[in-house]
């Protein structure tokens, strides 16, 4: 099966984004959505875990093909940093199956002061679901480190490949699928919009990683004056 790259955005419901995705009347901004982009990545999940039958709402109105991935909860990434209980793990399993043949990958993003800790990463990839196809991000620059890579691997989880926001820029595929997040080009969060220059240079990158075999999932976060939709846009457009 020929990889294929998706790019979408980093949530899809921000008031700022009339005029730039949605209209003044939008009142289905999810159908709107959809309509243009083939995937997108939850963080209200990160906030409040929804019910499975939350998750099924959002497959029943999904389109074919559509996919969305899922940020882990705070309650496991930053209040356990990493530490996955029974009752977490039966309720992150139950949501990502009602999602069906819509779910993406599990994003887990841990906090930046979080230090490395192998065995603690290692615990955790092993207790996830199975097939939850988990993605880590590591902010802190301690874990930039060949072993990190190596136990990813061994637990076919994917190493996120973040950009912007000071954060470390490491291009490593750890899995059978490369995950990026796009914060934007400046040392601030959500801000900024990444020029020509920018967008044609990670397209490059996202060919070598589909010319690997690998699938890739690219979203935008730098949602602040919708910079996340016309980023997008642009990347997808270079892609072809």
């Amino acid at each position: 099966m020929t990889a294929r790259a998706r790019v979408g955005t980093s949530g899809w419901s921000y008031d700022h984004w009339r005029g730039v995705l949605y209209e003044p009347g939008t009142r289905d901004r999810l159908a709107r959505y959809t309509a243009e982009f083939d995937t997108v990545e939850l963080n209200a999940s990160f906030y409040r875990w929804p019910r499975p039958e939350r998750f099924a709402a959002w497959r029943d109105r999904l389109p074919d093909g559509f996919e969305m991935s899922v940020k882990a909860p705070r309650g496991v990434t930053h209040a356990r940093h990493f530490v996955l209980t029974p009752e977490w793990r039966e309720r992150i399993a139950a949501g990502l199956d009602a999602l069906g043949l819509r779910r993406g990958p599990l994003l887990a993003q841990l906090p930046p002061g979080d230090v490395r800790d192998d065995a603690r990463l290692a615990a955790f990839l092993a207790d996830l679901p199975l097939g939850a196809r988990p993605v880590v991000e590591l902010r802190h620059p301690s874990w930039v480190a060949e072993e990190v890579f190596a136990t990813l691997a061994a637990h076919g989880a994917a190493y996120c490949v973040m950009s912007g926001a000071g954060l470390p820029c490491e291009l490593r595929a750890t899995a059978d699928f490369v995950y990026v997040r796009l914060h934007g080009p400046t040392d601030a969060l959500y801000q900024g919009s990444y020029d020509d220059a920018a967008i044609t240079w990670w397209a490059a990158r996202i060919r070598e990683w589909l010319a690997q075999g690998r699938d890739v999932y690219a979203y935008f976060n730098n949602d602040i004056g919708g910079h996340a939709v016309q980023n997008a846009r642009s990347l997808r457009d270079a892609l072809g």
